[in-house]
């Protein structure tokens, strides 16, 4: 079994699907990796450290000659993956919405494609979950990213010269990228609010020390969709939201927006009218931004300004910090991988519930269900 690692090709990815410390696992397992060199430079891994762990380091041709397994952070253009064995897997996030043309090529080349970010919201997959890994550094770094643009102190200061107010921060969208927010804003010494449309996070909200900010009394409330994602609102839950919002958008100084709906573009979650009133040098930061952005105005790779408020659109924001970053991520992999792995077929052997979950291709064939539904 012949586990390939190779370099990411796609603009301003610095992270790596495999560390010195999960190619030595996968050694323990029985299996032989190969490293395309120069494939954790920019996450600050070098090829040899690579080498010492127990990994093959060479060229694309080489490292991907016969590999049954291929391991990427993002899907690789299927046209660069020749010299794999039939059937092999692809595993990686494969973004199988918005790249739907890549996937049917994956599927014509006879790989077999997995989409880690396609892994089930279930307990025994938890450790397995992209996702969950790379949203809790997004949300992290999207604070101390506001801390750069925002021209202020956060923690309150009391000077001889006079008392500093404390910055206030409001969180939209409390999932894990949210909650590691809070959390940092918190420690930062901020005043820090939060809203979401699952009246079941007030709790977690609380719990880091935040105030939370909900529509009360309005159907559409509740707000639970499928795989702990929020679902759809009621348009009367909608209108009281966006009032909500507003009056509180005005008294703030940061805000950070982590809304997203598997599949489909980013709900829209402050206007350029709603911008207008926020105090100017105000910061937004938009992690969204990517999947068509919750913010009127943000664009995906920039910083803008409107209306005297900064719009931070920072793409791939867990490869701003690579390093740890490919350390969740790799552990991701090889957790998944070695929780099927067969000692006796000397490979991984998925079962249904996961498989059938995170399976795009087969047998040349696009096979998940969601995308031939579509």
């Amino acid at each position: 079994m012949k586990i390939a690692v190779v370099r990411e090709q796609a603009d301003g990815e610095r992270r790596v699907a495999a560390t010195p410390e999960t190619v030595r696992k996968f050694v323990a397992l029985g299996a032989t990796v190969a490293v395309e060199a120069g494939a954790g430079v920019a996450a600050s891994f070098a090829d040899a450290a690579y080498t010492e762990a127990g990994a093959a380091v060479g060229d694309r041709a080489a490292t991907l000659a016969g590999a049954d397994i291929v391991l990427g952070v993002q899907g690789p253009d299927p046209a660069s993956l020749g010299g794999i064995a039939p059937g092999a897997w692809l595993v990686a996030g494969l973004n199988p919405f918005g790249e739907r043309a890549r996937v049917d090529a994956y599927a014509a080349a006879g790989v077999e494609a997995l989409a880690m970010e396609l892994m089930p919201r279930i307990t025994r997959a938890q450790s397995m979950d992209i996702l969950s890994s790379q949203s809790n550094l997004s949300g992290y770094k999207a604070v101390l990213d506001a801390a750069a643009e925002y021209g202020r102190a956060f923690p309150m200061m009391m000077t001889a010269a006079g008392t500093v107010s404390a910055a206030k921060v409001f969180v939209m969208g409390v999932g894990v990228a949210g909650l590691q927010a809070i959390a940092t804003a918190r420690r930062l010494g901020a005043q820090v609010s939060a809203t979401d449309v699952r009246s079941a996070t007030r709790e977690q909200i609380l719990s880091l020390g935040a105030k939370p900010i909900f529509v009360e009394g309005v159907v559409g409330i509740e707000g639970e969709g499928s795989g702990g994602y929020a679902g759809e609102m009621s348009p009367e839950y909608q209108a009281a939201q966006a009032e909500l919002v507003s009056n509180h958008l005005a008294k703030q100084d940061i805000v950070i927006t982590t809304a997203l709906i598997p599949g489909r573009p980013a709900p829209r979650l402050i206007s350029d009218a709603q911008l207008q009133t926020m105090r100017p040098g105000s910061v937004v930061v938009d992690l969204a931004v990517e999947q068509g952005g919750n913010v009127e105005g943000a664009i995906a790779g920039e910083v803008v300004e409107r209306h005297g408020v900064r719009i931070v659109g920072h793409r791939n924001v867990p490869s701003r910090l690579a390093a740890d970053a490919s350390a969740l991520f790799a552990r991701n992999l090889y957790n998944f991988l070695s929780t099927f792995w067969d000692k006796q077929a000397g490979r991984p052997v998925l079962d249904e519930e996961i498989g059938d979950a995170i399976r795009l291709t087969k047998d040349g064939e696009v096979v998940n269900p969601r995308l031939v539904a579509g």
